[in-house]
């Protein structure tokens, strides 16, 4: 039983080394980044999926620009074409023809068992208003496909940032939450001893030791919120969520002020969905513009080069035997005339359309003018909340900091000194509350306004 036990304690021991050593190893493969949020954003727009999926969106329209271009290119192929037949086909022909009674059939073979072709044809688009209509669509498709692109870099530079003020907010409170565990401990091991002593009763000692679990509770749930903000802004930059991540930024360096210029006319373009929707009606114009082109004829200019054998035998590589060579050349002319009126009735698709997206053009003015005004009003009222829970935070600690000394001095009573210590933690509470929103709204104002990022 004994040599059990030790075989065990072995194996965990070797377990437990095992899985110290792999852990090192895994941090040790873990990559290391140190960003700001300006390198944060450019990080996920390198690295975010959604961000290389729009790239990749962008590319795709490039090539169906070159596939487009192509169809107005020559068309060249070759084909190579060989035939046996099983039973060659009969042909039924009047027997007067070659002389013989009327009102008789004959029958005739005028086949021989094994045919061959080879061939070469080409053709040329000379002339058609709808290709040339649909090429200069595709292109502006692809000026599409790049605004969509930009307006996901701006999505994406959204979400980072909160991400990133988030991270920044819990990463200072929870320094402060390590300064107030150590400062209350303290505390409440000098009110043990004044218990010990028979100096305070025991209920002083009890609430100092409430305050001090309190605080302790809230700095074991703001450093797993820490921690899953961490990996919130990893995920948003496309970053592995093993990689281990630290932010340079500074609260104290973020200026509010700033984001607030004086009131002026408000400029659509810079918002990119003004410019999508610009590009969007320019392929509703050329989508018109097709439709009536399509009453216009096309012409098409082609060509043929073709070689055909016929053998009794499968003897298509014997030299002495003909190949019977064949050639062609010409122009298709192809005239609408009429066709139900199917063009027409898209021409009218068109064209209510288009009227469509003029009532987008005023749907979007005032969706962007009421969402900056919207976002100004929210910014200054944070701005004014975070200023007014600064000051209140102030007065906290200068009234927790006015207590202990009056405890220590035995002129204040510890009821007043862990009711200082309730207000205060919730002014710090309400302070990097009140920071957080005032990150946010900054940050939502500056995409309202289109600057989060540069066109």
């Amino acid at each position: 039983m004994q040599r059990s036990f030790k075989t065990i304690a072995r194996l965990l021991i070797i377990l437990v080394l095992f899985s110290v050593d792999k852990l090192k190893a895994q941090n040790k493969d873990a990559s290391t980044y140190s960003v700001t949020l300006e390198q944060a954003i450019d990080f996920a727009i390198q690295n975010q999926p959604s961000v290389l999926n729009a790239s990749l969106e962008q590319e795709i329209a490039r090539k169906k620009v070159n596939e487009l271009t192509g169809l107005g290119l020559p068309q060249i192929s070759g084909s190579v074409d060989a035939k046996d037949y099983l039973r060659v086909p009969t042909v039924v022909i009047p027997a007067i023809a070659f002389g013989g009674p009327e009102g008789v059939i004959q029958t005739a073979q005028f086949g021989l068992q094994y045919e061959a072709s080879a061939g070469l044809n080409a053709s040329q688009l000379l002339f058609d208003g709808s290709y040339f209509v649909g090429l200069k669509a595709s292109k502006t498709y692809a000026e599409l496909a790049r605004k969509n692109y930009q307006q996901t870099k701006i999505e994406t530079a959204l979400q980072v940032s909160k991400a990133y003020y988030n991270v920044l907010v819990n990463a200072e409170r929870m320094d402060l939450l390590n300064a107030n565990v150590e400062r209350i401990k303290k505390l409440r091991d000098d009110t043990k001893a004044f218990f010990d002593n028979g100096f305070v009763e025991k209920i002083d000692f009890d609430r100092m030791d409430i305050t001090y679990n309190n605080i302790v509770t809230e700095k074991t749930k703001t450093e797993k919120l820490l921690e899953l903000g961490k990996l919130l802004l990893k995920y948003q930059m496309g970053m592995d969520m093993n990689a281990n991540l630290t932010l340079t930024d500074d609260l104290k360096n973020i200026k509010f002020d700033e984001s607030l210029p004086a009131d002026q006319q408000t400029d659509y373009t810079k918002r990119i969905e003004y410019s999508v929707l610009q590009t969007t009606q320019r392929l509703q114009e050329l989508d018109l513009k097709k439709n009536r082109v399509a009453y216009l004829p096309n012409l098409v200019l082609y060509g043929g080069l073709s070689t055909h054998a016929y053998r009794f035998d499968f003897d298509f590589f014997d030299s002495d035997k003909a190949w019977y060579p064949a050639a062609v050349v010409g122009a298709t002319l192809s005239i609408p005339i009429f066709d139900g009126f199917q063009k027409n009735a898209r021409i009218q698709q068109s064209k209510l359309n288009l009227k469509k997206i003029e009532n987008n053009f005023k749907s979007l003015e005032q969706g962007i003018s009421l969402e900056i005004s919207t976002a100004k009003v929210n910014l200054q009222n944070s701005i004014l909340s975070l200023e007014t829970q600064r000051k209140n935070r102030e007065l906290a600690e200068e009234v927790s900091r006015v207590s202990k000394i009056k405890y220590d001095q035995g002129v204040g009573s510890n009821l007043e000194v862990t009711t200082a210590e309730t207000s205060l933690k919730e002014a710090e509470t309400n302070y990097y509350s009140a920071l957080f929103d005032a990150l946010v709204a900054k940050v939502d104002y500056q995409k309202a306004t289109g600057a989060l990022i540069k066109n």
